[in-house]
């Protein structure tokens, strides 16, 4: 007997439009340079209240918020492992401002906001500027790639968003407490050692989840197939028991945990990171695929003048206050706290959240209660759209971003590619160096090079070089390996300038004839020369080729240097006397003129 013939093929269609939905959106949102998270709300409200295709609470019944919660959970585990805590050295103390003093600001001005501009009641009020505190950082890491500000204030961003999510989460629980209970009157007590009660918890089960994971693998416990599975388990154990014992600890829990496993240097977890970051793709899709078709668009919470001024004074006087007082007197800029004060995006963790409360409060008969989900997805979709457009133009004015950085990001370390880098840094050009093969990162270390040991395909990789981007505005892939070039200028086309990409020439012919016949916009320019690959130049170098600066001169000209050299030099980088780089193709011939630097893999004897 088939076990499903008792289920609706319709169920079956509805988790597949979810999956595939969701995917299509982020697709989508990866080829129009858009926030991921406005196509999937967009995606989801044309699938459920527009034309009723999808219907959540009909595939999942009472299942949906459970299932909402641990893909959160999961969420924040991942993002608990893009946290380092050497990087609080020098922002810890803006850090644990925005999330203490700041969190307080935004949570009283929110509800003051509530009660004069949407007419809640105090218990409600509450409960929606408590929710409103998070600042989504599945949705401020894709903005933080768009944007580059420089390290320090783009890694202040990033945890204030990690660390807020599980607080705004306690604060709506315990709010909800309070209101399920009769009143805060009675409550304040309660609330206070409900808070403390759930920061113990979480920090405690977080480091014990940590701890068991670093015993497991530095002890060989458990075979390589099944680390990210226990991996897994552990963390969705660590949350329910958490959640079991204290209500929303456990979105604390989890983020401690892999923040605990990032930072700790016992064992690697380079492949527990790149496991649940494409995890993490899929559960965001499908969270606001599902969230966003259970909404009703008439509700006339989502056009009011009410909830419009709300929203703005979010974005205008709330955001700026909560940064005002968590920065003063510290060591950031004017620069940066004004670019501080224009980022505050709300994301998955503020939807999900919201829509347990109100589902619960509305079952306990609670009045206004189903008018917290459409105010708290009308801040998520007017923060995304308003911080989507003006943060990367405002980060631009206020020369937070580099508006012209000449730095060279090269992924592969080669010999060769050492050399080049040396060249080019002696000149006073910043050179950052990327690969996974260790002996290359070592030896450029030894060689003083900024060097990295990172899988540049996986999204830890992407994260943790994007650190350090500041001044950098060229990608060069130099990789033995063809399609890793190809597909690392793909992976960081959200970070760099589509004219600023260059790969090498691939070596095979066949592969070359497949790479040339790719369109140009899905791979990089080719570098040097058509001639330039990798084993070609591996080739030279190793015969005694050298990488040499000429400086041209009216008497040594280009056109001289060609004559002296012939056809055993490959030109490379041209140094312009205003300090630019220009990148040499196999498009674009070199042309340098007297006066300037090339740079170029020429005979020793030259």
């Amino acid at each position: 007997m088939d076990p499903t013939a008792g289920l609706s093929v319709d169920i079956f269609l509805g988790l597949a439009a979810i999956v595939v939905l969701g995917t299509a959106a982020h697709w989508l949102s990866w080829r129009l340079r858009l926030p991921a998270i406005l196509l999937l709300l967009v995606v989801g409200f044309l699938a459920g209240p527009v034309t009723g295709f999808l219907d959540p609470d009909a595939i999942f019944a009472d299942l949906v918020f459970p299932v909402v919660s641990l893909a959160v959970a999961i969420i924040l585990f991942e993002g608990g492992l893009s946290l380092d805590i050497a990087e609080l050295r020098e922002i810890g103390g803006v850090v644990r401002n925005l999330v203490s003093l700041g969190v307080l600001v935004t949570w009283t001005l929110a509800t003051l906001l509530g009660l004069l501009l949407l007419d809640l009641d105090i218990g409600l009020a509450l409960l929606l500027g408590g929710v409103l505190v998070v600042t989504g950082p599945t949705v401020i890491i894709p903005l933080l790639r768009t944007i580059r500000p420089n390290p320090r204030i783009g890694s202040t961003i990033k945890w204030e968003g990690i660390v807020n999510d599980p607080i705004g989460a306690i604060l709506g629980v315990l709010v909800f407490e309070a209101l399920v209970a009769g009143g805060f009157e009675a409550s304040i007590g309660a609330a206070v050692s409900g808070m403390l009660k759930a920061s113990v918890i979480g920090v405690v089960f977080g480091l014990g989840g940590a701890a068991i994971i670093v015993v497991v693998l530095r002890r060989h416990w458990a075979p390589d197939y099944l680390q990210n599975p226990l991996v897994l388990a552990l963390v969705i154990l660590v949350f329910a028991v958490a959640n079991a014992i204290q209500d929303e600890s456990g979105l604390l829990a989890v983020t401690v945990m892999g923040a605990a496993l990032a930072s700790q240097r016992f064992v690697s977890v380079r492949h527990i990171v790149e496991f649940k970051e494409n995890l993490r793709v899929l559960l965001i899709a499908s969270l606001f695929i599902i969230l966003a078709a259970r909404l009703p668009l008439e509700d006339p919470d989502y056009w009011s003048a009410g909830s419009l001024l709300f929203l703005a004074a979010l974005i205008v006087i709330v955001r700026p206050a909560a940064v005002a007082v968590a920065t003063w007197r510290s060591s950031l800029t004017w620069r940066e706290r004004v670019f501080l004060g224009v980022m505050a995006p709300r994301g998955i963790v503020a939807a999900a959240v919201a829509s347990v409360f109100a589902l619960q409060l509305t079952e306990a008969g609670y009045a206004q209660a189903e008018r917290l989900v459409p105010l708290t997805f009308l801040v998520i979709v007017g923060t995304v759209g308003f911080y989507g457009i003006a943060a990367p133009l405002i980060a631009r004015s206020l020369g937070i971003a580099t508006p012209n950085p000449q730095g060279l990001l090269m992924i592969g370390a080669a010999p060769w590619v050492r050399e080049v880098a040396a060249v080019l840094r002696e000149k006073g050009t910043q050179v950052v160096l990327a690969d996974s093969n260790w002996a290359n990162v070592a030896a450029a270390r030894r060689e003083g090079l900024e060097a990295l040991y990172s899988n540049v395909l996986t999204e830890g990789g992407l994260e943790e070089i994007e650190r350090k981007l500041d001044g950098v505005g060229r990608f060069l892939a130099v990789t033995p390996n063809d399609e890793v070039n190809a597909l690392a200028t793909l992976h960081f086309e959200d970070l760099f300038d589509r004219s600023q990409m260059y790969q090498l020439p691939p070596d095979a012919t066949a592969r070359e004839r497949r790479q040339r016949g790719i369109p140009e916009h899905l791979r990089g320019r080719f570098l040097f020369g058509p001639d330039a690959t990798h084993g070609e130049i591996t080739r030279r170098f190793e015969s005694g080729a050298v990488v040499k600066r000429t400086h041209l001169t009216p008497e040594f000209d280009f056109t001289a240097f060609l004559a002296r050299s012939g056809n055993d030099a490959i030109p490379m980088f041209v140094l312009k006397e205003s300090g630019d780089v220009v990148v040499l193709t196999a498009r674009s011939p070199a042309a340098p003129k007297p006066g300037q630097i090339l740079v170029s893999l020429a005979p020793a004897e030259d």
